[in-house]
């Protein structure tokens, strides 16, 4: 008799040698230690969209739930980094000129955390909307159509974040990291087909989730098409061009990540066709983004689970 799915509201994120899981209200990083230990980070977490009705709202939800991912994931990479014991590999290490300057300009480290996560949306959005902005403003010398000149721009996006990827993907180090990104979607996937979570058990599913960022991220470059095409050449008589329509674009972005969001949640929890076929290139994108675990990481994984799963399982429904 084949196992009822029961679709999970948990999420993760691969960290330094170890997996973030975050549930209904826990927030868990386990990590492999140096010594070769597991060490497990427990914390209560309570979503903004719970702590505000208006917040749960369709769209809005999605905005404010991509911000929070971003913070977390932020102040889970650092966390990950303290409980490895990074020194202890690196004794003769010393903090450079930056990071003494940052640590003296922010001693408090929540600041730290918001900080890292400002200049990380600048370079997204910099290296992901501004740059193909640009490039469509000459095009828009040459070409009339709108549309053609939204989807040339979708394209160039998408090329840029394709090739950032196969890039970072080189280093060693961020292969390890997609090697725990691998271990999380395998141990969700062991945990909603309702598997005793052993690595025998999670390393038989695969490596590639329908809610993954990376699907998520494609989805935010495939609707800005759709999105930034509905922005009229002029408005009330004024041309829009220029960096007047990135300025537009720029704003109009939380809602592309937010209907961005929607898509992904769908997809989390319906199995259709349609759906399917929607999540197929965000799926074939993650095998850029994962790689096969070995069974210690999936035991990391799976540490990281079990801190987060819910008393009562009709407590966690995506």
């Amino acid at each position: 008799m084949e196992k009822k799915v029961h679709k999970t509201s948990i999420g993760g994120q691969a960290v330094l040698e170890g997996v973030m899981m975050k549930g209904p209200d826990k927030i868990a990083v386990a990590v492999r230690k140096s010594s070769g230990e597991i060490v497990t980070d427990i914390e209560e977490t309570k979503p903004a969209s719970k702590r505000n009705a208006f917040l749960k709202l369709p769209i809005i939800r999605g905005c404010i739930a991509f911000f929070e991912s971003m913070i977390i994931g932020v102040k889970t990479l650092m966390k990950s980094a303290e409980m490895y014991d990074l020194e202890e590999e690196e004794p003769e290490y010393k903090p450079s000129k930056v990071d003494e300057f940052i640590e003296k300009l922010f001693k408090n480290k929540d600041a730290v955390i918001y900080f890292s996560v400002i200049i990380a949306v600048i370079f997204s959005v910099g290296l992901f909307f501004i740059v193909p902005g640009i490039i469509f403003n000459y095009l828009a010398k040459v070409i009339e159509s709108r549309i053609a000149l939204n989807l040339i721009e979708g394209l160039i996006r998408i090329i840029i974040f394709l090739g950032y990827l196969a890039l970072v993907s080189i280093n060693k180090d961020i292969q390890r990291v997609f090697e725990y990104h691998g271990a999380e979607h395998k141990t969700i996937f062991a945990y909603e087909h309702g598997e005793e979570l052993t690595p025998e058990n999670v390393r038989k599913y695969q490596r590639f989730h329908p809610r993954c960022g990376t699907s998520f991220l494609l989805f935010v470059m495939i609707i800005s098409i759709l999105v930034f095409s509905v922005i009229p050449k002029e408005i009330g008589g004024l041309k829009i061009n220029g960096f007047t329509i990135i300025f537009i674009k720029l704003l109009l972005l939380p809602i592309v990540s937010g209907i961005s969001y929607e898509i992904i949640k769908w997809a989390g929890r319906s199995d259709n066709k349609l759906v399917m076929a929607l999540s197929k290139p965000g799926m074939c994108l993650q095998r850029l983004t994962t790689r096969e675990p070995d069974d210690s990481q999936l035991e990391v994984a799976i540490a990281s689970i079990k801190a987060v799963i819910p008393e009562n399982r009709e407590d966690d429904k995506w």
